[in-house]
């Protein structure tokens, strides 16, 4: 059995997310990667993200950076909201890398298939999407002759627990050799292991032999977290489960498989689930900007779900893409912040927790380095206040308007302005 998870109900999806994300990079371009058999569909919705939202910033230029790797536009309303206060003739949204990784087949540990070479794909992204086929196809053979989810799962999870398995037993020795080095100890002696390491170890070893991702478990100490961070563990990556339907099975929010997918999700340290079908999103994507057609392609699906005595919002037909999207972000705890006027409105990504000057030098390193104060406005504020004009005059008359030092923590949705004074470095 893994180490207890305690559930901590009163606990918010923020900290859960935040958790999630403990063991990653602090970086601002992390990359969400889909991984699964193949024939699951990872690149067709990988193609129907990179092509969502394109729409919302039309000067942008979007294209697939690498062959597998594209960008996704970030859905997002208030970033809307300035493009249309501003109107600028550039327009820069947020986006989020994501990354099409080759098929995994049962064996990619010990070198089958694509094997390390897939598994180092893995392990350069900083999110999986997990992408599981639930859906019937005599056109899309199944790489293992049929389709059963659970098994499918079994197989993913398997392999990359296998992986880390094969990277725990080469840390211990690491370590070793670094206490020895560090107190001056022969090669041949036998040091003990530090009490947070050996802990650490041990909870990492119980959870992936048990078939559980170590990022699931809730109770490791900071001291733990410093340490199994360098370990390179896969299955410390945030998991979020997409389930691939039929676009029959999707409109009627039913499939036989869901409950068991659930259910396995649960014995396996629980994650967040998304059903959605490539099957519904490829037909509407085809439609283009045609937003008649769209419209008419959703109305017909509508009037089918109504034939199934389906009614209520839950039985709502609406694309899944944006809240995959979005979904990515959060589990990378991802957040935005804009800079708005007359030439330009763009959003800035940058990890929940980043300090003002962090923000600003994302924008520019000089920003941070000579960083004097951040002006900021809260976005509803803005909305609430600024009375159809293109500025913050009615903002800072209503005292809504606010300078904040070093230490301010950037909220998500600020908008800012940031003040700095840098000289150029000195010629040596």
């Amino acid at each position: 059995m893994p180490p207890k998870n305690k559930k901590k109900d009163s606990e918010g999806d923020e900290a859960k997310f935040m958790r999630a994300a403990r063991f990653g990079r602090v970086k601002n371009d992390l990359k969400m990667g889909f991984v699964g058999l193949p024939n699951v569909g990872k690149s067709t919705l990988t193609n129907i993200l990179a092509g969502a939202c394109h729409a919302e910033a039309a000067n942008y230029p979007f294209c697939t950076i690498d062959p597998n790797i594209v960008q996704a536009v970030v859905p997002d309303q208030k970033f809307q909201y300035l493009v249309k206060t501003w109107m600028p003739p550039s327009v820069v949204p947020a986006v989020l890398k994501i990354v099409d990784i080759a098929g995994l087949i049962r064996g990619a540990s010990e070198g089958a298939g694509l094997g390390n070479a897939f598994l180092s794909h893995i392990a350069a992204v900083d999110g999986i999407y997990h992408l599981v086929r639930a859906f019937d196809s005599d056109e899309v053979i199944h790489v293992d002759d049929s389709v059963d989810p659970i098994r499918d799962l079994e197989t993913i999870q398997s392999e990359l627990c296998l992986k880390d398995k094969e990277s725990l037993s080469k840390v211990v020795e690491k370590e070793k050799d670094r206490v020895r080095k560090e107190k001056g100890l022969a090669r041949s002696s036998d040091p003990p292991l530090g009490e947070i390491f050996q802990s650490a170890y041990d909870k990492c070893l119980q959870l992936i032999e048990s078939n559980t991702p170590v990022q699931t478990y809730e109770d490791f100490s900071m001291g733990e977290v410093d340490i199994i961070r360098d370990f390179g563990l896969i299955t410390t990556k945030p998991q979020i489960y997409v389930i691939n339907m039929s676009k029959n099975n999707f409109l009627r929010k039913g499939n036989k498989w869901l409950p068991k997918i659930q259910a396995w999700v649960n014995d396996h340290g629980g994650g967040q689930i998304i059903p959605m079908s490539c099957e519904f999103e490829q037909e509407l994507m085809d439609l283009n900007d045609d937003a008649d057609a769209k419209q008419s392609f959703i109305q017909k699906c509508e009037e089918e779900v109504k034939a199934m005595g389906l009614s209520g919002p839950g039985f709502a037909v609406k694309s899944v893409v944006p809240r995959l999207i979005r979904a990515g972000r959060q589990a990378l705890c991802l957040q935005s912040f804009y800079t708005a006027g007359p030439k330009e409105v763009r959003a800035w990504t940058i990890m929940k927790g980043t300090l003002a000057p962090q923000a600003a030098g994302v924008i520019h390193t000089d920003f941070e380095r000579g960083f004097i104060k951040a002006e900021v406005a809260n976005f509803d504020d803005f909305k609430a206040l600024h009375n159809g004009e293109k500025g913050m005059a009615k903002v800072k008359e209503a005292g809504k308007y606010r300078q904040e030092g070093k230490s301010y923590v950037m909220q998500d949705g600020d908008i800012v302005v940031f003040m700095h004074n840098t000289t150029a470095p000195k010629k040596k």
